[in-house]
């Protein structure tokens, strides 16, 4: 099943997949997750007292953030108040792409010295162009992606260190 879903003016678009004894395998804006539902008994556990592999609906859900690949999704039984957005757990010196996009520039190579705030990559996402900066002074050590790449939101652009 398929949820749109807004979280602190992000948009997310969230496919629940298959749901085994309290773990969710979902796919959110195409990326792939499992997630550990704390309240599955809760929800799930029918009045004969077994726990189904799959409850028949599941309940909306609201993301809570761990760490990448292993999200923690909570599904509580009526909406839930915003909660923080699906963020991937950033490593020390990864430039990370801040909404999907598609790069439009890459305005260094490996091994050039780079400033905090100096613009290493140029981005077109919703139709406007976005410099993406590095967060620290380093050197750059790795980059992953090249001019005409299409990047998801929090997709490691490059690696500073």
């Amino acid at each position: 099943m398929k949820y749109k879903i807004a979280v602190n003016d992000r948009k997310f678009e969230v496919e629940i997949n298959d749901i085994k004894e309290g773990i969710a395998q979902v796919n959110v804006d195409g990326r792939p997750y499992d997630v550990l539902i704390e309240n599955y008994q809760d929800i799930a556990a029918p009045a004969s007292g077994t726990i189904p592999s799959s409850p028949a609906k599941p309940a909306p859900i609201s993301p809570k953030v761990s760490k990448p690949a292993t999200d923690t999704i909570a599904a509580p039984a009526k909406p839930a108040t915003p909660a923080p957005a699906l963020k991937k757990v950033k490593a020390a010196g990864e430039i990370l792409a801040p909404i999907p996009g598609r790069i439009l520039e890459i305005k260094v190579k490996v091994g050039d010295p780079v400033a905090k705030g100096q613009t290493v990559a140029t981005m077109e996402a919703m139709k406007m162009e976005n410099n993406i900066a590095s967060t620290m002074d380093g050197f750059v050590q790795m980059i992953r992606v090249q001019k005409d790449s299409e990047v998801a939101t929090d997709e490691v652009i490059m690696i500073i260190s």
